[in-house]
């Protein structure tokens, strides 16, 4: 999965960098809400079938043009610096919200699909991590920059240059992800047969999707699982002053790269404990940091109001008052690591087929970014921060429990309930195949090609760390 994560780190990861930058449209707060509702708008629309989607044309193709839009829409950041051209903002957060749902839903088929089942919690981990080490650096630029100037200029035209240039290295590396069925385990066996699903099997898949009460029951944790960052940004935005900001953004990137390893590595791949019994600790571990760290938040957020906020009384980090304000928003993310992490995980666990994982991903991203689209309109028109707190507090703890009725149904394995082929014996199959016909005769030249195409092409072995726990 090293494609995935080089991808990833280099489009949605480097995408958020600039954002850290306050890059373009985002200096302007009307653009900025426009683009991002018709993002988020288009994100969720198309997280209904992206799942579909990729498992048609296969998840080299489906992030190829998954990664396109981040691309455009970083491009349209610096026309707009420099043109002024507020249209191709909105325009390409259209387009970035449709390639958005394509790479996540492709995305999520291979993390969730690729792993063995001992290994998904370090395969969220290891890709969560590289994926917000992006943002992490952004923001590590944005804390130089802001601690030297006391804020953010315009983003230089070499600085657009460089992150288009990693960018573009990305979607290139699209191009290097194996479809299912030239992946090879670490344990030998084969992802999935088949490379590519067929419409009329698509359609029977989503309806069975909709049917499936597992997922009805995790539609609050799908649409929680980023309602609260608008949330935190806003509080970020009206207490803090530029270099404290950046400051906290940084703080917020390690928590979110600190807390997935934990949860992923210590927690939910933990050998010694049964597969159902490690989602129940996972469970109980997120429930209770998100109960801890939201009661920190909540004791803070009595204390003020949107009215009592003037450009006057910004927080500074050398101010007194900010102590245990920058662990606060370390841990808002760390929590938020964990908690994406035990959606991933669930979902994992009930099935290995990278088809169905697919369109479990697309759901998710489309009920989230539905959720994040609605808490960013609730913060548009100015609502109370108690309130905002409270529905994004609420809207977790009512996850837990329905969870927890999902998790009951984890099995230790489903090796056993799903069709496992292993490539010895599929290399067996075929030259056995292969044998009964003569030897110039099409159907020999056909079995002679898949071999030779398993043998040099299914290179896969699992990450490292599976091989090396193997």
């Amino acid at each position: 999965m090293f494609e995935l994560r080089l991808s990833s780190f280099a489009t949605v990861g480097m995408f958020s960098a600039v954002s850290n930058l306050g890059a373009g449209g985002l200096s302007n707060i009307t653009l900025s809400d426009t683009s991002q509702g018709v993002l988020y708008g288009l994100f969720a629309v198309t997280g209904l079938i992206s799942g579909g989607i990729n498992n048609l044309l296969g998840p080299r193709l489906t992030l190829f043009l998954g990664t396109l839009g981040y691309a455009i829409y970083v491009g349209s950041l610096w026309c707009y610096q420099v043109r002024g051209t507020g249209w191709f903002v909105i325009f390409a957060g259209a387009l970035e919200g449709i390639s958005a749902a394509l790479l996540w839903s492709a995305q999520g088929s291979i993390m969730m699909s690729y792993p063995l089942e001992k290994d998904k919690g370090k395969a969220f981990a290891i890709f969560w991590a590289i994926f917000q080490f992006g943002s992490f650096l952004g923001s590590i630029i944005a804390l130089a920059i802001n601690i030297e100037s006391g804020k953010l200029t315009a983003v230089s035209n070499a600085t657009y240059i460089a992150f288009l240039v990693i960018i573009f290295i990305g979607i290139a590396s699209a191009f290097l992800v194996l479809p299912p069925n030239k992946v090879i385990r670490s344990d030998g066996t084969i992802v999935k047969l088949e490379a590519v699903s067929k419409p009329h099997e698509e359609v029977v898949g989503m309806i069975r999707l909709f049917k499936d009460w597992r997922m009805i029951a995790l539609v609050p944790m799908f649409f929680a699982s980023n309602y609260f960052y608008a949330y935190q940004s806003a509080v970020n935005t009206a207490r803090f002053d530029g270099p404290t900001r950046a400051l906290n953004a940084t703080l917020e990137g390690a928590g979110a790269i600190i807390g997935a390893l934990l949860i992923g590595y210590r927690c939910l791949d933990l050998k010694v404990l049964h597969r159902r019994t490690r989602g129940f600790l996972g469970l109980a571990v997120v429930t209770t940091i998100v109960v801890i760290v939201w009661s920190v938040g909540l004791s803070w957020q009595v204390t003020f109001t949107r009215a009592d906020l003037t450009d006057l009384n910004f927080i500074n980090y050398h101010d007194a008052d900010y102590r245990g304000k920058g662990a606060l928003y370390f841990f808002y993310f760390f929590s938020d690591a964990c908690y994406q992490a035990l959606a991933y995980w669930i979902m994992s666990a009930l099935t290995n087929d990278p088809f169905t994982l697919a369109r479990y991903a697309g759901l998710y991203k489309a009920l989230q970014s539905a959720g994040e689209a609605g808490s960013f309109g609730m913060d548009a028109v100015k609502t109370p921060f108690l309130n905002e707190h409270l529905a994004s507090w609420i809207l977790m703890l009512v996850s837990f429990p329905l969870a927890w009725l999902v998790l009951r149904t984890v099995k230790e394995t489903n090796y056993g309930d799903e069709e496992v082929v292993y490539v010895d014996d599929v290399k067996r199959q075929r030259a056995e195949e292969g044998a009964t016909v003569p030897v110039a005769s099409a159907a020999a030249v056909h079995h002679a090609e898949l071999r030779d195409s398993i043998e040099k092409e299914s290179v896969y072995r699992g990450d490292a760390e599976a091989s090396h726990d193997a």
